[in-house]
């Protein structure tokens, strides 16, 4: 596939990042949406938005490139480069979350609230921005047969053969999971009276998917023999499960 999109005055203009911005525009909308659900200031979210994505940003690039250094070693200058792609999510998401719990705890909010109208946005978002790894031609896992790949569309097919080889569309798959978690997470929002639920049902879901396709994937961040998606996963997946028995047993003020 060809990462890039079209040219404005000689600079090419990725998939990578118009994938990003429209997730981010997704996000905003369905923000809007579920602010209204659980009457939630839409303005203060919004202004928390554009405080938290550019920390988030820088979160996800310092995370991926803390976990894949040596490849930087002979041009630093090209950490800061993020147009042709390396922003690992869960960097993004522990960067942006704690930014904005800062700021919403200093303008004397519950984050909990924000945080749970925001997330059903941002995993729809990181479901559209996996298709820009796709056009990347990254995050992909490993060989499969043609028999295999056949049973995809054939876009689909033509963008999972590189160099010669097919291999496993994760992105794909990711990006499907994560539509469904966003179903479930809307479901529980509209449901929910406890503060918190849809976050941790949120961190749960996610990292339970992420969890299993992170083991296919071939490029994943290591520590030594460990794939740190699928330790910081399985953390979320425990932390989650804990805080949403905690949220359940607690009385609603």
């Amino acid at each position: 596939m060809n990462p890039i999109a079209f040219n404005i005055f000689g600079l090419p203009i990725r998939w990578y990042g118009i994938f990003i911005t429209l997730g981010v525009l997704v996000a905003l909308l369905i923000a809007k949406y579920t602010s209204k659900v659980k009457n939630v200031d839409y303005d203060l979210l919004f202004d928390t938005f554009f405080i938290a994505f550019p920390i988030a940003i820088i979160g996800a690039r310092f995370y991926y490139v803390l976990f894949s250094f040596k490849d930087y070693t002979d041009n630093l200058w090209s950490i800061f480069n993020i147009r042709e792609g390396g922003l690992a999510i869960h960097g993004g998401l522990i960067f942006g979350l704690t930014a904005a719990y800062l700021y919403l705890r200093k303008k004397g909010k519950n984050f909990l609230d924000y945080a749970d109208v925001a997330v059903p946005g941002i995993i729809l978002a990181q479901a559209i921005g996996r298709w820009g790894n796709f056009f990347n031609g990254e995050a992909h896992g490993g060989e499969v047969t043609y028999e295999f790949i056949s049973k995809f569309p054939e876009f689909i097919q033509k963008g999972m053969f590189i160099d010669g080889v097919y291999y496993h569309p994760t992105f794909l798959y990711e990006s499907i999971w994560n539509v469904m978690v966003c179903a479930i997470l809307l479901f529980i929002l509209k449901r929910s009276k406890k503060p918190g639920t849809v976050l941790c049902s949120y961190i749960v879901l996610y990292s339970l998917g992420r969890f299993f396709i992170e083991g296919l994937r071939t490029d994943s961040l290591m520590l030594g023999p460990i794939r740190m998606a699928q330790l910081v996963s399985l953390s979320g997946i425990i932390l989650g499960a804990v805080f949403l028995i905690y949220i359940k047993n607690k009385k609603v003020d």
